[in-house]
């Protein structure tokens, strides 16, 4: 990554490698609710600056930059000797506040006097306006900026009339300091002395006031909270490294993306842009995040319900039942100018969020959330019987109805990402394939809980209304030439031929016969779908691929999670360990083995996956598939509902030992070890512990 990124709940940071947020740059800054409070913040030695040692955020919640200084010599006379002090810079964010502390250290054999110049700017600029909108109509204005030798303020009055503010303190008086957010110290160091300034930096939305914590206290507490964390989550250790570290990774990329909303821990969907409530992303990291803490998946489902459809909106694409695309709360969402607040433009969120609460369930027994979820989950399969299918036919199908919404709402949401064989794009409205299995997943899967709750009726209503979608799937979806499965169908209900990855997912819903699973399994990891390093969203054969594609030819880790589960489901063991072996291979490659958002799909021949430039990192859903590796390869699936689990493990090649504790299930833990003396050598199966009341089935 050439930037820097740090979070903690609401408030992100995005910095360059020098921890610098350049007043000329057009994106980087510090981030709450869609608007940017900090659009300048440089620091300079002698008027230069600093040059880069080393920059790191591996720990996501703190920062650390180190540098020195150039050599500076005028007329023959040494200013300031080359590295000749030590600079490091350390940023963290907790209760809404950033703290940064600049530390100086003279590392030369005499005494040192120079000039630390601080600068610092809040232009309050909305988060499409920074990702290049352009807005139609007039915008707020900063109202005031004021300062003295330790503080600087400014305040914003925006077209939505909110007042937005920024305020800057400093623990040590300035010796100079300008409105305009300049603010410059003298420095004297003997040699070896270090001195430090902490700086804190608090947004603030309505006149809403927060209060800094002294700085050791934050990073204390912060650091508590991340070691509670750990303490309680899953822990895997085995004899593959990149799987350790992968798995580290992913654990603390998916804290980092929580954050509470009012209804519980919720993940948003990635940094930097889409640090907000999403509905797809986030139900798909949830579903992702089961083996870890399911409570996540209940404090999304509730955050889900509480904005879900309640009237026919076409600016907002919203319908009564429909659950949520994205939520934006920046100046132009609030004004109107953008229809995002929220914006219910996806055609898989709905069906995702039935999924998720049908899967909570059997993951945790937990019916008693069923049954106050009920009527958001009745207004969720109304809205896909009358507004998801508006023609009747059984096919659940999108349509773009807002001006400025997305035209394709499926996950692969990009203009060119349902394009048919002859090269054209596919015209709405579009039934995608997967989302047709989310659906039919979504009712097999809450009929029994259902029953439990006593809907017997309404239970059978859904397995009826399943079997009637899978006895239709194949005639209007399956393309026999290919022994695959379109990607959608068009308007005139003809297929979009081309092969891509979306099938894959349905593997986990249980609509494909048990013949055709195997065959699309194979095909996903056959060299036009498979390039080393994970599966492509779309063969290399068809009409529209392109490696460098965001969506034609990438490969996206959630993506191959999602195939992954299904896989796993199925017991096809040997294309599961070929995903799982790409997707380390990946990882093995990037910084601090952590899997993006997505990569271009080029072939591993040339010997690295190839970045995409714009993806996201750290990112929910491609953070979960990290746990998704691990429940792949333990074959886990969950019944706690009738007290039962199965295990049908596996080893990918290369590694002999896998050790999973404290996965919670059902009201306790369960704890396993998998070990082989070698490759190709029986796989033996250790339950180290189980408390969760459940039945261990071991399947081959």
């Amino acid at each position: 990554m050439n930037y820097r990124v740090i979070k903690h709940n609401d408030l992100f940071l995005m910095t360059d490698l020098h921890g610098d947020v350049p007043g000329s740059s057009a994106q980087d800054g510090l981030y709450m609710r869609d608007t940017r409070f900090v659009s300048k913040m440089e620091i300079k030695l002698n008027g230069k600056r600093p040059l880069l040692l080393s920059s790191a955020a591996d720990e996501n919640y703190v920062a650390r930059i180190r540098m020195t200084n150039e050599h500076e010599e005028i007329d023959g006379e040494v200013k300031l000797w080359r590295e000749s002090v030590e600079l490091i810079r350390e940023r963290f964010i907790y209760g809404d506040v950033l703290y940064e502390t600049v530390f100086l250290t003279n590392f030369s054999t005499k005494p040192l006097n120079f000039d630390l110049g601080i600068s610092f700017d809040a232009d309050f600029t909305d988060m499409f306006i920074v990702r290049g909108f352009q807005p139609a109509d007039e915008l707020g204005k900063i109202t005031e900026r004021s300062a003295d030798t330790k503080h600087w303020h400014a305040a914003y009055v925006g077209a939505d009339g909110v007042r937005r503010e920024t305020s800057i303190s400093w623990d040590t008086e300035a010796d100079a300091m300008s409105s305009e957010g300049d603010a410059l110290y003298k420095i004297s160091l003997e040699p070896r002395e270090t001195k430090r300034i902490t700086f804190t930096i608090i947004p603030s939305v309505e006149g809403r006031v927060v209060e800094a914590t002294p700085r050791e206290t934050a990073l204390a507490e912060l650091e508590a909270a991340y070691d509670g964390w750990n303490e309680k989550a899953m822990k895997v250790k085995s004899d593959s490294e990149v799987l350790d570290k992968l798995f580290d990774r992913g654990v603390q990329d998916l804290r980092v993306l929580l954050t509470d909303f009012g209804y519980g821990l919720f993940p948003v969907a990635g940094l930097p842009w889409y640090a907000v409530p999403f509905g797809r992303d986030s139900l798909i990291a949830a579903l992702q995040m089961l083996p870890l803490d399911p409570k996540i998946a209940l404090g999304t489902l509730e955050m889900m319900a509480a904005y879900q459809g309640s009237e026919v909106n076409p600016w907002k694409d919203e319908q009564p039942g429909k659950i949520m695309h994205e939520m934006r709360s920046g100046e132009l969402a609030r004004s109107g100018q953008v229809p995002f607040a929220p914006y219910y433009g996806s055609i898989d969120s709905t069906p995702l969020f039935i999924l998720l609460a049908a899967e909570y369930a059997h993951w945790t027994g937990d019916t008693a959330a069923i049954e106050r979820l009920m009527p958001s989950l009745e207004r969720a399969f109304d809205w896909i019987d009358n507004y998801g299918d508006r023609d009747k036919d059984g096919w659940v199908e999108y349509y773009q109805e807002s001006s400025k919404g997305i035209a394709n709402q499926g996950w692969k949401d990009s203009a060119d990402s349902v394009v048919h064989k002859n090269g054209e794009f596919a015209a709405a409205p579009i039934a995608l394939i997967e989302v047709q299995g989310y659906v039919y997943q979504a009712k097999t899967r809450l009929a029994p809980i259902l029953e439990r709750i006593g809907r017997e009726e309404t239970a059978q209503k859904l397995r009826d209304e399943a079997e009637r979608l899978k006895q239709e799937l194949d005639a209007a979806f399956w393309m026999p030439e290919e022994q695959f499965y379109a990607i959608a169908l068009d308007a005139n209900k003809d297929q979009v031929r081309s092969v891509t990855s979306n099938p894959g997912h349905l593997l986990m819903s249980g609509i494909v016969p048990e013949d055709k699973a195997r065959i699309i399994s194979q095909r996903l990891v056959a060299a036009d779908m498979f390039g080393g390093y994970g599966i492509r969203t779309m063969s290399s054969e068809s009409t529209g691929y392109n490696p460098m594609s965001y969506h034609d030819g990438s490969v996206w880790p959630h993506d191959n999670s999602m195939t992954l589960i299904g896989m796993s489901i199925l017991g096809f063991k040997e294309e599961a360990s070929t995903v799982i072996s790409g997707l380390l291979k990946a990882a093995e490659k990037f910084e601090y083995n952590r899997l993006p958002e997505l990569f271009c799909g080029y072939d591993e021949s040339i010997g690295y996956p190839v970045s995409y430039p714009v993806a996201c990192s750290p990112q929910a859903w491609a953070a979960g598939t990290s746990i998704v590796l691990i429940q792949a390869m333990l074959g886990l699936k969950t019944d706690a509902l009738n007290r039962s689990m199965t295990l049908a493990p596996f080893l990918p090649a290369g590694i002999n030992r896998l050790t999973v504790k404290d996965v919670p299930i059902a009201e306790g833990r369960l704890s396993v070890e998998l070990k082989r003396t070698g490759d190709g050598e029986p796989l033996q199966v250790d339950i180290i512990e189980n408390t969760s009341g459940c039945e261990i089935v071991i399947a081959d």
